[in-house]
């Protein structure tokens, strides 16, 4: 009996250390990393329609390379016509599309009474949508108590109502085609609190909740609901946030990213060791 807890015992802690090993030398959580080596690849989506906000950058631009090499229809969103323009030349030029694959929509998404006709000409021009990644928004940095309330309501309306104002535009669609999948840009501040960014976090929060329920929801009715929650990544998302009073922009990120970096990935990595106690 001594030596069967023994060898239980041994099981266990050995399961602990690789999946700790895996935590460290890993970019994500672990439920990411068994999906990338085991799930489906990207290819499995080639011919899917895809509408990214935000395409403009960072993770949006990103993404619409890698869904171009995939083979993927693509419909790219943001304020900036010719930021997209010019990632639709990238996409081209490295992806596995036509001219004819890409639509340029540029959108507002602060402006919701202009979601209803944009989602309209999607489905002009590409006749469904069987992706939409929502994946806009700004972060913010500064104390809550230098944050005024016009600020956490411009966080607010940009990082949450505007999501969810395109959501229940396409959502109608998706439902009557009785498929579709909804991605939504979280955030590890989604998950786990951070000093400076109380709007920001507060508004990550949110967006977890109304999606969560949104697809506990969907879950009979195939129509997938994917909450993203990534960790540290190099891009502009910093250099154009939020600070605490309106018509301020924070830009600080070059000239902190290394102490950054590290201490977002120390979030992230005991996020993950609470999950798998």
């Amino acid at each position: 009996m001594l030596d069967f807890l023994f060898y239980c015992f041994l099981g266990i802690l050995f399961t602990y250390i690789i999946l700790l090993v895996l935590i460290l030398m890993g970019d994500c959580d672990l439920y990411l990393q068994f999906a990338s080596k085991f799930g489906k690849k990207p290819s499995a989506l080639k011919g899917k329609v895809v509408w990214i906000t935000g395409a403009s950058s960072g993770i949006g631009e990103c993404l619409a390379y890698e869904l171009a090499k995939a083979g993927c229809k693509l419909c790219l969103s943001a304020r900036r016509e010719q930021e997209l323009n010019r990632v639709k030349k990238q996409c081209l030029l490295h992806g596995n599309i036509k001219e004819e694959d890409i639509l340029v929509l540029p959108l507002d998404a602060l402006k919701f009474e202009t979601h209803s006709s944009a989602t309209q000409d999607v489905l002009k021009y590409f006749s469904k949508i069987d992706i939409l990644v929502n994946n806009a928004g700004r972060s913010q940095r500064a104390l809550f108590e230098e944050t005024s309330l016009d600020i956490d309501r411009e966080v607010i309306e940009l990082n949450v109502l505007g999501v969810l104002s395109l959501t229940k535009q396409v959502l109608p669609h998706m439902l009557e085609r009785k498929e579709g999948h909804i991605a939504v840009m979280s955030s590890i501040a989604g998950k786990l609190s951070a000093p400076s960014s109380a709007s920001y976090t507060g508004s990550k929060h949110a967006i977890q909740g109304w999606f969560s329920t949104l697809g506990v929801e969907m879950s009979d009715r195939n129509i997938k609901v994917t909450l993203l929650c990534p960790g540290p990544v190099f891009s502009n998302l910093l250099e154009t946030a939020f600070t605490g009073k309106a018509g301020e922009v924070w830009n600080k990120y070059n000239s902190i990213k290394s102490l950054i970096v590290p201490l977002l990935h120390m979030y992230l990595v005991l996020w993950n060791l609470r999950v798998i106690q």
